[in-house]
């Protein structure tokens, strides 16, 4: 069974879908691996690292007519065309606009594996790649509020003064939320954090954070872990609670999202005018719109004395770890299904697992 790593072909995306130590693991149960020549490279995976553990380096059109393709981010349009019809394509599909990418695959019979779509269940936590990339998108999003905010992230006593620690609000309390709250306390800072699920209060607390409480009429409890959109009249109401908050913050970072709808505004621009000059909004929403109206995608920009930084790719910023995580769940979710035969690796029935009928989109899901 063939697994064919091409290089990403999305502009800034350094992140490679299997690393060389994973590459050993997966020959060693029997598949056989190629490389597009340089996939590694902006992760810092060498194609000697590559080379060593029994990878094959391969042109890109020949990583991608393998049995079975794998990526970080949606294949293209061209990418679809040099797959070989009937191959299976592990990876991230972002179904959530419809561009065409479903029905290229279809009509050439490809079967894709979508990766954000596992199920948060306990036996997939280990392919869970939503949540082992949000968890460095969070630890990241810190590091870049502290090396712009210009005061101390702790509490700091010396002889010529002294400096009070800055007030760190985290809004949206998933895995990325929750690791920007203990990276945060972790450099000193007094943190604050809200969710609309009750159910976080109790995470909020375990990590030495204090929880926001309001009272916005409904909770915002969704299916699967995630949170639901509240009506237009919670959210109205939740942006006058939440302002006054907000306002006092040094750092905002805000983590609040939908499956496949529009960010929720959290963060007003009369909010952003009533912060001190020079404190620091990390809008992790950027790709969605934004849960502040500001944040201009991609850019950090200034705006009321504020900086808004609204970067979309964390994880790739982080890309060697950001990779190892990812390959790891690709890893692990082969290890489930395949089977290991006198005739060599064959493929489970998808549909008989959860986790697999979950991921496999088909023209009729």
């Amino acid at each position: 069974m063939h697994i064919g790593i091409p290089k990403e072909s999305l502009p800034g995306e350094a992140r490679v879908a299997i690393t060389p130590d994973i590459a050993r693991k997966l020959i060693g149960k029997g598949f056989k691996l190629s490389l597009e020549a340089g996939a590694g490279l902006a992760a810092g995976y060498h194609d000697d690292d590559y080379e060593s553990v029994g990878v094959a380096l391969v042109d890109r059109a020949a990583a991608l007519s393998a049995d079975i393709v794998t990526k970080v981010r949606k294949p293209s349009q061209d990418e679809i065309a040099a797959m070989k019809e009937g191959a299976l394509y592990i990876g991230h599909i972002e179904t959530c606009e419809d561009d065409g990418t479903l029905k290229a695959m279809f009509e050439r019979d490809i079967r894709p594996l979508a990766m954000e779509r596992i199920p948060r269940i306990s036996r997939a936590q280990s392919m869970d790649a939503l949540s082992s990339q949000s968890n460095i998108a969070g630890y990241r999003a810190v590091i870049e509020a502290a090396a712009r905010y210009g005061r101390f992230f702790p509490l700091m006593m010396t002889s010529a003064g002294s400096a009070k620690p800055a007030r760190v609000v985290i809004l949206g309390v998933g895995v990325a939320g929750l690791q920007a709250i203990a990276t945060a306390r972790r450099l000193g800072a007094d943190v604050y954090a809200y969710d609309i699920r009750p159910e976080t209060r109790e995470q909020i607390e375990s990590l030495g954070a204090k929880p926001i409480d309001l009272d916005i009429g409904e909770e915002g409890s969704g299916e699967g872990g995630y949170a639901r959109e509240l009506s237009d009249e919670a959210k109205a109401r939740q942006q006058e609670l939440l302002a006054d908050e907000l306002a006092k913050a040094h750092v905002i970072i805000t983590t609040a999202l939908i499956p496949c709808r529009p960010a929720p505004v959290l963060v007003t621009e009369d909010v952003v005018r009533r912060m001190r000059e020079g404190s620091v909004i990390v809008d992790l929403a950027a790709a969605n719109g934004g849960n502040c109206p500001l944040t201009e995608a991609d850019k950090v920009v200034q705006k009321h004395g504020v900086f808004l930084v609204g970067f979309t790719n964390y994880p790739s910023m982080m890309a060697g770890d950001a990779s190892a995580f990812y390959a790891h769940n690709i890893a692990n979710l082969l290890d489930i299904m395949v089977d290991k035969t006198d005739e060599g690796l064959v493929f489970k029935d998808f549909a008989e697992d959860e986790i697999t009928a979950a991921a496999l989109l088909t023209p009729e899901n």
